[in-house]
């Protein structure tokens, strides 16, 4: 059996058996990265551009959208190269690269979606004191502490996972390295060693979770009392987008990593890995600006004036 100090390359999970079906799963992720590029970087584009956008929740939804970015493009170009060239080979330098960077993001996600539904919390239970508990220093504070952690996470966890001796071959059924799949490489009681890192960011997520769900049950208790239909709409609008977004990436992550090992087989856990790590950077921008009217507002006049820059330049080129 090879040890640690002996892999060079760990070999990853294929999308399907054939090479005319890995090009039909290139092309169906290829489709899903490029509308995940799309939306977030307008998403990014709109919030810059426009000052009316200049506003905390604005601010941490640009974070959002960074991270997003961030995290399906740590995953995806990697298995679409994979899928692309017929191969399943991952650098060990490449597969640690990919756990860190994959955990830095997905936990400064989940950090950043506990201060943003704080900054709703603030908004709509004490908007009296909005601007001195959420000015612009504090935002700064908050995302760069969501972000902190994130990077700490992922230190912890990428130190203590390779740290471990692989005595399991170098097969990951994944089709990017996760975690749980590499310990499973791992020597008999080794994984052992990260099941501190585990508990202590377990606890931390379960922290953020119930801080989540009570600023919700605060805020849907202040929305309901509302005397004015017209102010429950413009709360709701705020609020839904965000609760949808943290129902979609808790409900993922928990079908992930807590369903029964005896329903696991490397087939579901392909397609839960894919619900959990590719479906939310993508649909996460067009949940954001279904209900969000100041949003479309900027997006649809970023997108005309794209389209009247393009004509204009198109037509003095053709007089040239």
């Amino acid at each position: 059996m090879p040890n640690s100090s002996s892999i060079t390359e760990f070999l990853l999970l294929p999308f399907a058996d054939t090479w005319e079906l890995q090009l039909l799963h290139f092309a169906l992720f290829l489709g899903i990265y490029l509308a995940a590029l799309l939306g977030n970087g307008l998403i990014l584009t709109a919030v810059a551009c426009h000052h009316r956008l200049h506003t905390p929740m604005y601010f941490f939804l640009l974070n959002l959208a960074l991270l997003d970015l961030g995290c399906i493009s740590t995953t995806l170009p990697k298995a679409m190269a994979n899928a692309l060239w017929d191969t399943r080979a991952i650098s060990y330098q490449g597969c640690a690269a990919q756990v860190f960077f994959f955990l830095f993001f997905i936990s400064a996600e989940y950090y950043t979606l506990t201060v943003m539904s704080y900054d709703r919390y603030v908004a709509i239970c004490k908007p009296l004191h909005y601007g001195s508990l959420v000015g612009s220093r504090a935002c700064a504070q908050m995302a760069a502490a969501a972000w902190g952690s994130g990077f700490l996470n992922a230190v912890l966890h990428t130190a203590t996972t390779f740290s471990l001796p692989l005595c399991q071959g170098n097969a990951v059924d994944q089709f990017f390295c996760e975690i749980p799949h590499i310990l499973k490489l791992s020597c008999s009681d080794a994984y052992l060693r990260e099941v501190g890192a585990l508990v202590f960011s377990v606890t931390l997520g379960c922290g953020c979770f119930i801080f989540i769900v009570v600023s919700y049950v605060q805020i849907f208790r202040v929305v309901l009392r509302m005397p004015s239909e017209q102010g429950r709409h413009k709360a709701f609008s705020t609020c839904l987008p965000h609760v949808a977004v943290v129902s979609l990436f808790v409900s993922t992550a928990m079908v992930a990593y807590l369903k029964p090992p005896s329903i696991s087989s490397p087939s579901l856990d392909l397609v839960v890995a894919v619900l959990y790590s590719v479906v939310p950077p993508a649909v996460n921008p067009l949940i954001y600006s279904m209900r969000n009217q100041e949003l479309k507002h900027a997006l649809w006049k970023l997108m005309t004036r794209c389209v009247s820059e393009a004509i204009n330049f198109h037509s003095s080129s053709a007089d040239d």
